[in-house]
């Protein structure tokens, strides 16, 4: 990895522990923790107010994606579900309730601070058919062929590989496996340099794929059925979208 994707990873790093961090200790005012400090494209307003009153109040204030991906992966009972950059587990545990007892739910997250964040969430939700692990979403510490379902929150296009997180995401699904994934995406008329003037890499949006080449990647890892549907945009250009593909059953 280059110096320059090193130095990018721990910019991520190093927000989304800052993140945990308010949650944990900032300003717990009497109806809770203050959320952390999105507009109104990104975090927990994503989610319906049904589903955010089910869960610690600490996992809905460090809500920091652009969607609500436990609904548009179609989640089923017994499913073995997996959150790449689970954060404070918000979709974690969303997932757990939907796959229920015999289904387990997954996250993986390379920040300690929202690791901690998580399993705190995880003790007061009283969530039983939860584990978080520590990686990065580039090397994901699962054996081949054992997820049902990967999911993801407006993480993969903070990171530095995306075909390795694409090629990783294949690996860990069963044949006949699905991705259920909120992520920013960028027309396909916008140069990098272009996407980097909408934001900063930090805040998901120099950094996103455009769909051609999300499109692309996908199908260089070998899914197949791929549907990338934009849903409200966030920047000039840029888009949360719903992205949708399949680990073919065979072959």
């Amino acid at each position: 990895m280059s110096e320059q994707s090193i130095d990018l990873r721990e910019t991520v790093r190093q927000r989304y522990a800052a993140a945990a961090v308010q949650v944990t200790e900032g300003g717990s005012a009497c109806c809770g923790p203050e959320p952390v400090e999105v507009d109104e494209n990104f975090g927990s307003t994503l989610y319906a107010a049904d589903e955010r009153g089910t869960l610690p109040a600490e996992a809905v204030a460090a809500s920091l994606g652009c969607g609500n991906p436990t609904a548009v992966a179609e989640l089923r009972e017994g499913e073995r579900v997996l959150d790449l950059g689970s954060g404070g587990g918000i979709d974690v545990l969303l997932s757990a309730r939907r796959v229920g007892p015999t289904g387990r739910a997954y996250g993986l997250d390379m920040t300690e601070e929202m690791l901690a964040l998580a399993l705190a969430n995880t003790a007061k939700a009283g969530a039983r058919n939860v584990e978080f692990l520590k990686g990065t979403i580039e090397a994901i510490p699962l054996p081949a062929n054992t997820i049902d379902v990967v999911i993801s929150n407006c993480v993969i296009n903070l990171s530095v590989d995306k075909p390795a997180v694409f090629a990783e995401t294949f690996r860990v699904l069963r044949p006949g496996g699905r991705i259920g994934v909120s992520d920013v995406v960028a027309d396909d008329t916008l140069t990098p340099e272009q996407r980097a003037e909408r934001g900063d890499y930090v805040g998901c949006i120099a950094g996103a794929l455009s769909f051609a080449e999300y499109r692309a990647g996908l199908q260089a890892a070998g899914f197949t059925g791929i549907e990338i549907v934009p849903t409200h945009p966030v920047a000039d250009g840029l888009h949360s979208a719903i992205v949708r593909a399949t680990k073919p059953a065979s072959g």
